[in-house]
């Protein structure tokens, strides 16, 4: 059966209710073309659950995401929203307790594994708190943990069980947070998978959420991942994804700056020291990154002649398909302790409370910000 078939039947998954289609495996509803003869038709996302116990990532633009979040206002649920702690302005969604009412929200902080291992986890679990808070953000606990060190997930299990009551359990969050992880380990502790999965449809969305069932009634519902292009990792190719996203724990970089002086994420972004005393900076990013210090008077001469090159990657090629860069000015005011975060590719922790004159060269788009350092 070819595409324009499968389009012409309108074929639905008998799983989850989504419109099946056989040309992108990152969107809903794919089906390889082959599987189309199967009975039940069901998507790759279904028949991974339910053969292989295990939930794929599948995305889905901002504004189809947030009128799918609109209905959970009006559910009896419990919201799971997951978020990436290397990423973490990038990757909480902003507005969240608009949409879902007075639903109450864990915060479950993935990538714990990230920071360095001498990390007060008090003093970090206390400061995505506050951020949350700042955020608009009411949260019923903050759960830090692993998905790669399966860590923290039996915490998470046990504030599920805690603030569930009889409530269907919706976990959000962006792509690549570890969303699926988490899935997973909810579908092995908590689901009879010899169950159909069961549709789940909301009005006034084309999406479909795939519902896992629980044996009490209730239901785990698995919603897409949301794309913030305001993060590096949505912009990049699949190669340099590998580069940007860490897999392992942060080595942090310091440096001492004078003024007038920059340091290259290799071909990323820049960071620029513009004005004030001599002082120390650490650099947060993937090992994979190179860091290359110059001068800034020499700095745009530089990009120009060698990125792809000295400057890599990413390649010339990959880096013409990204915006053009754009410069973003902070001054830091004495007395305060700040990181300068850039989504997706890391934070620049200034580590005196004298006061600078920075700025900051990345894709235009990208989030940049000034935040309380979280180390």
């Amino acid at each position: 059966m070819t595409e324009a078939q499968v389009q012409e039947q309108a074929l639905h998954c008998s799983g989850c209710g989504v419109k099946l289609q056989t040309e992108d495996p990152s969107k809903p509803g794919y089906t390889p073309a082959q599987a189309l003869e199967r009975e039940p038709l069901i998507c790759q996302r279904c028949f991974r659950i339910k053969n292989y116990n295990e939930a794929s990532s599948i995305a889905v633009e901002q504004s189809e995401f947030l009128r799918l979040l609109g209905q959970i206002a009006e559910k009896k649920a419990l919201v799971v929203h997951i978020v990436d702690l290397f990423d973490f302005q990038g990757s909480i969604i902003s507005g969240l307790q608009r949409f879902i009412g007075n639903n109450p929200v864990l915060l479950a902080v993935n990538k714990t594994d990230l920071l360095p291992k001498v990390s007060n986890w008090n003093k970090i679990r206390n400061w995505v708190q506050k951020e949350a808070k700042e955020m608009g953000l009411k949260v019923e606990d903050v759960i830090l943990c692993s998905a790669k060190q399966n860590s923290g997930f039996d915490r998470l299990l046990e504030a599920v069980v805690k603030h569930r009551g009889d409530r269907d359990v919706y976990v959000v969050g962006a792509t690549n947070v570890g969303k699926s992880t988490l899935i997973n380990r909810l579908i092995r502790d908590y689901s009879d998978l010899d169950q159909e999965l069961t549709v789940s449809r909301y009005p006034g969305t084309t999406l479909d959420m795939v519902q896992i069932p629980l044996d009490d009634g209730g239901a785990i519902i698995d919603t897409p991942g949301i794309v913030y292009t305001s993060r590096y990792s949505e912009l990049v190719s699949p190669q340099d994804l590998a580069t940007i996203m860490p897999d392992k724990s942060l080595k942090p970089a310091v440096y001492q700056l004078n003024e007038g002086q920059t340091i290259f994420f290799s071909g990323f972004g820049r960071f620029d020291f513009i004005h004030g005393e001599r002082q120390s900076f650490t650099c947060f990013s993937s090992s994979r990154i190179k860091l290359h210090r110059t001068k800034l008077e020499r700095a745009d001469e530089l990009f120009a002649d060698h990125a792809g090159e000295l400057l890599a990657p990413p390649t010339r090629d990959n880096l013409d398909k990204l915006p053009e860069w754009t410069r973003h000015e902070f001054k830091i005011p004495r007395g305060q302790k700040v990181d300068i975060f850039i989504s997706g590719l890391g934070w620049i922790k200034v580590n005196n409370d004298i006061g600078a004159v920075v700025a900051v060269h990345v894709p235009k788009g990208i989030k940049v910000m000034l935040r309380p350092s979280i180390i």
